[in-house]
């Protein structure tokens, strides 16, 4: 007779992402995804482009006022995207 080790597939689904390099890629995708509810109409119909390197969401904003504005909200800003994905995805945001 063998032995069984039951788990929940949620589990094996982020082991399996884990193990091939796929959580980190999908979190970022996710965080992106979740600027509109997170940051707000304001924010989300002045953006242009959203991009993650090295940990920092740049963020194109064409406006002036939105991006001073952005500026001095924007460590408020990242706890709120990093607790939507639940994961400490990034630690600044930079506005170009």
């Amino acid at each position: 007779m063998f032995k069984r080790h039951p788990q929940h597939l949620q589990d094996l689904v982020k082991a399996f992402m884990r193990n091939n390099g796929l959580e980190t890629p999908y979190l970022q995708r996710q965080l992106i995804a979740s600027w509109p509810d997170v940051a707000g109409a304001v924010y989300a119909q002045n953006t242009e482009d959203l991009q993650i390197r090295n940990q920092t969401l740049w963020v194109k904003i064409m406006n002036p006022a939105v991006r001073a504005d952005l500026q001095m909200n924007r460590t408020n800003l990242v706890a709120q995207l990093n607790a939507q994905v639940g994961a400490q995805i990034i630690t600044d945001i930079r506005v170009y």
